[in-house]
């Protein structure tokens, strides 16, 4: 028997069409090369052109209905009234798009929390996944690093645009997934793409510079992370927020505001989740905590102070959508690094070690290389630079983080795109000039990391900074192949003369 095509009507998709026209959807595009016969096409206003421009295209591709904003309902009016078809004028057309996304496809995990802030969001999002998963739970994380977990696929954003998070979102509960944590972007969340997303918990993590080449000031970068909770969250939903940061309460205030039960993490007093404790060793840590007036250790192998932080954020999100405490924390002891987070790349003959790490803002390299030092006998050395066609505010700040915190830094390539490498590499030595480090500048990465491999002494330890899990240099437009902990491994065996 042959299956009916699925079709809504624009009223189920909760849209009205001016002047009441109604017709019946065959499905969403937002792209005007994927538009099939009888699609809804968004036409969404952007950055450098408005998607109304591309509505002729959709149109000859036989769209059903238009969903646009006033300006794209004037840009396109004339070829709009030609073809005769229903147009939807929403006054936030990607709002919009977001809720039609989640009528028309459907299905979401039973349990779907998200994950915000400036830093720890792949971190947090794949300890909550690893933490159900050892608890028997069917569950995946979704953001940088693609969907892993009970169920893999790639994925080209952190957060997707509402067609294909809403449509990866319906396969993940067709495939019986029934937890899922999501990272939520400061540009998803101001896009609106996480709208629609029945979250039943979410967690903030931190907020310091980034991204301010899209944000107008750290006020609007705020408002934009805030979104998750004062507008995604329902108000009976849980807010595991990170304390210790300085825009922790802020954050918690907001939660409150909106009703939603509040669950802190930090080490004051007074919060619901507080670390007591922590002792390092080469290889992982022990941390004291305490819940519910309940002393509580565990021993976790995850290099970095911060990482306890992310763990009980996960933990929080786990305890906020209904995991029983003991059995979460009893969890606890399997969680893993993940893949370009304090990842252990290789070590030398002489015991030193090489992490990789994805850090690529001030705050994040402070932070890892503070975080990675209780963990070293030695010297620290790293491996850095920023990226081009970015928030180009970051690079001194990032020379100055580095030379502050490390005993060596080498400033290199990192993803140049579009501009000159050796005026970004010029930009960040003007911070790291400032510090204590001895600063030196190799523009090929591959010779930069094989410098820092070879500056390695008993009890040293070097940290790549930048690329993390990436797999690609961009220059130009080109994506060259290089991999962080790939050059780290060839360099060590290239230096101890082990086989490659």
């Amino acid at each position: 028997m042959q299956t009916r095509a699925k079709t809504k009507t624009l009223a189920e998709l909760g849209l009205a069409a001016r002047g009441g026209a109604e017709t019946r959807i065959t499905g969403l595009s937002v792209d005007s090369r994927d538009v099939k016969e009888g699609h809804l096409f968004a036409a969404l206003p952007g950055t450098k052109v408005h998607g109304a421009e591309f509505i002729q295209y959709a149109l000859r591709m036989r769209a059903g209905a238009i969903l646009t904003d006033r300006e794209g309902a004037a840009i396109a009016a004339n070829e709009i009234a030609a073809a005769g078809v229903p147009v939807v004028v929403a006054e936030d057309p990607r709002e919009a798009l977001a809720f039609t996304a989640a009528l028309w496809f459907e299905a979401q995990p039973e349990t779907m929390v998200a994950v915000t802030g400036t830093n720890g969001k792949t971190s947090v999002s794949t300890f909550a996944r690893q933490l159900w998963i050892e608890m028997g739970r069917e569950a995946v994380n979704l953001g940088t690093t693609g969907v892993e977990g009970a169920f893999t696929a790639p994925l080209k954003h952190t957060t997707p645009e509402p067609i294909t998070l809403h449509r990866m979102l319906a396969r993940l509960a067709e495939a019986g997934i029934t937890h899922a944590a999501m990272e939520a972007s400061s540009h998803g969340l101001a896009q609106r793409r996480c709208d629609g997303v029945r979250l039943a918990a979410a967690a903030f993590t931190n907020l310091s510079q980034d991204h301010l080449d899209y944000h107008t000031d750290f006020e609007d970068y705020f408002q934009a992370k805030a979104g998750l909770f004062n507008r995604v969250l329902d108000e009976d939903g849980t807010a595991v927020v990170n304390m210790d940061d300085d825009w922790g309460p802020r954050m918690a205030e907001i939660a409150e505001d909106m009703g939603q039960d509040l669950l802190t993490v930090g080490r004051d007093d007074g919060v619901a989740l507080r670390i007591l404790g922590q002792r390092f060793s080469q290889t992982g840590q022990e941390l004291r905590f305490e819940w519910a007036g309940r002393v509580r250790h565990v021993s976790l192998g995850l290099i970095g102070g911060f990482q306890a932080d992310n763990a009980l954020l996960a933990a929080g999100l786990c305890i906020g959508t209904g995991s029983d405490p003991d059995e979460v924390f009893d969890s606890l002891h399997a969680l893993q690094t993940v893949r370009g987070r304090m990842q252990f790349a290789a070590r030398r003959d002489n015991g030193a070690a090489v992490f990789v790490d994805y850090a690529h803002t001030p705050d994040a390299l402070a932070t890892a290389l503070k975080a990675i030092r209780p963990h070293v006998m030695g010297r620290l050395i790293v491996v850095f630079g920023a990226g081009g066609d970015r928030d180009s505010g970051k690079r001194p700040l990032m020379g100055r983080a580095a030379a502050d915190h490390a005993d060596i830094a080498i400033v290199t390539d990192d993803n140049p795109r579009s501009e000159d490498p050796a005026a970004i590499r010029a930009a960040i030595l003007k911070g790291a000039n400032l510090g204590g480090a001895d600063v030196s500048e190799v523009a090929d990465r591959a010779e930069a990391i094989l410098r820092g491999v070879d500056a390695l002494g008993p009890g040293d330890t070097l940290l790549i900074a930048g690329k993390g899990h990436e797999t690609g240099q961009i220059v130009g437009d080109a994506v060259l192949p290089f991999d962080d902990v790939e050059q780290a491994s060839v360099a060590v065996a290239a230096l101890d003369g082990r086989p490659a």
